[in-house]
């Protein structure tokens, strides 16, 4: 299998190496520089959420495949209190913590691909992805 990037998240400028890093193997698999950009914040915003819920966590990047489509997946892990309910937390204006509950709809929406799985006191599970662009 390619290479997975594993990275810790325990503070904000873990958040900012996770983008960075998210930004650099993007790069380096062809993803245009809007994408790459779509993907570094899509990174940023479970990652703010991971410090901001749990405290600490996991990002792991890597390459994928899926028929025939080249492109990264990011999965984004922690054990922290969970999410009650779901629907609501994927909400636009929603949160518990006073932000702008933009963060996870937000990350839905430049992905294309995008899968919560949470039950209280068993952590957060996100798993995304973007595809690359055919240009034919």
């Amino acid at each position: 299998m390619a290479e997975e990037l594993r990275l810790a998240i325990a503070s904000d400028v873990d958040i900012v190496h996770a983008r960075e890093k998210g930004r650099e193997l993007a790069a380096a698999h062809g993803f245009t520089l809007g994408d790459q950009t779509v993907i570094a914040t899509a990174i940023s915003e479970v990652a703010r959420n991971i410090l901001l819920y749990a405290r600490r966590g996991e990002v792991r990047i890597r390459p994928a495949t899926d028929t025939g489509r080249d492109g990264l997946v990011v999965i984004a892990e922690d054990h922290g209190p969970g999410i009650r309910d779901i629907a609501q937390a994927l909400q636009d204006g929603f949160s518990t913590s006073g932000g702008l509950g933009l963060g996870l709809p937000g990350a839905r929406r430049l992905m294309d691909d995008f899968d919560l799985k949470s039950a209280p006191g068993q952590g957060t599970t996100v798993t995304m992805a973007k595809w690359k662009r055919s240009h034919g």
